[in-house]
């Protein structure tokens, strides 16, 4: 099992949104970088959902529950169904936090802040299970 990160616009779509549907397919992301570590994704992953636009900071927890393929409105993207997990209680973990911690300087989120859909270090994540006292798994 991996974990990746998925980065959304809470306006748009935010973990609530996931939460009502229960599953629902994560699509929209163009950029060929971000579209790889969706390529990526199997069945039984865990993503970090993540809103940005001002509140910059790590609100739920999806699991994969399949890797569609191509995304037949924008072909060079792709499309990955995610079910909710969970919402973590707010605030779970900022971008702030994730930086003066000093430890992850190797994690997309800190050196490639633009980029909206990434994979997770495994350090990341026992980071977050020591300091949040929470199961990702």
């Amino acid at each position: 099992m991996k974990y990746f990160l998925v980065k959304t616009d809470p306006e748009t779509y935010s973990i609530d949104d996931l939460a009502k549907l229960k599953v629902d397919k994560w699509d929209g992301v163009r950029n060929p970088q971000a579209v790889n570590f969706l390529k990526q994704m199997q069945k039984g992953d865990k993503v970090l959902i993540y809103h940005s636009q001002g509140e910059n900071s790590i609100v739920g927890l999806a699991e994969v529950t399949g890797n569609q393929g191509p995304d037949l409105q924008y072909p060079r993207s792709w499309l990955v169904n995610f079910k909710f997990i969970r919402k973590f209680k707010q605030p779970f973990v900022t971008l702030q936090q994730i930086k003066l911690s000093g430890f992850f300087n190797d994690f997309r989120l800190v050196y490639q802040s633009r980029l909206s859909t990434m994979d997770v270090p495994e350090k990341f994540i026992n980071w977050l299970k020591m300091q949040k006292g929470i199961d990702l798994s």
